[in-house]
């Protein structure tokens, strides 16, 4: 099983963690992992893009001149698409663009996720993960102390308030809570902080 160190908050080393092999040390499934982050990108499209096709823009109703004899090309409407103010070819219409992945493969993409992670040493274990209160300057502080300054992913066992507060005006950081783990954001991140405490949570929920 991967072995790594326990900080505190103060980012000094309190003793160290057996990440369990079963979530953490399984060989990462490359083709999961990228239709996980398909999903992932896909779910987030709001799909509301739109135009107007040449039946539903005002105007055109009259033909523009007659059918023969002006030598030029004939012609139903000032609507068609090559017109100015004319209708969009093939117009863009709002439209979903999700699809489903199935609860193993979801489960078998975060496992690879965290496995590549653990493999990368990019897993930082903290032995609790508290604010007493929202302070974003102290929370900026422990993520410097623990070696997590950029692109963070913060894992706690239950959603921490002051945690979630403190951590949103940073850039590059995101927390979440072991039960909602995606493999998208565990990918996303540089390190991934978490707290020792939803490691065995992680097991219980992916494993």
């Amino acid at each position: 099983m991967p072995n790594v160190n326990v900080y505190d908050m103060s980012g000094k080393v309190v003793g160290s963690v057996e990440l369990p092999a079963s979530v953490f040390g399984i060989e990462p499934n490359e083709a999961v992992l990228h239709m996980a982050v398909r999903n992932h990108l896909a779910n987030l499209r709001q799909g509301t893009q739109s135009a107007l096709t040449k039946a539903e823009v005002s105007g055109g109703g009259a033909k523009p001149y007659r059918q023969k004899g002006t030598g030029r090309a004939r012609q139903g409407s000032t609507r068609n698409p090559h017109y100015t103010h004319g209708g969009v070819a093939f117009a863009p219409k709002p439209r979903t663009y999700t699809f489903s992945v199935n609860k193993k493969v979801r489960k078998l993409a975060i496992r690879s996720a965290l496995s590549q992670k653990a493999a990368d040493e990019a897993v930082v274990v903290v032995d609790g993960i508290k604010m007493d209160e929202p302070k974003t300057k102290s929370f900026k502080a422990f993520l410097t102390a623990v070696g997590a300054e950029k692109k963070a992913l913060v894992v706690t066992p239950e959603v921490e308030t002051n945690v979630v507060l403190s951590a949103r005006n940073i850039p590059g950081v995101e927390t979440t809570t072991a039960s909602i783990l995606n493999a998208y954001s565990v990918l996303n991140a540089d390190k991934l902080v978490v707290d020792k405490a939803a490691i065995e949570k992680i097991e219980e929920v992916y494993a």
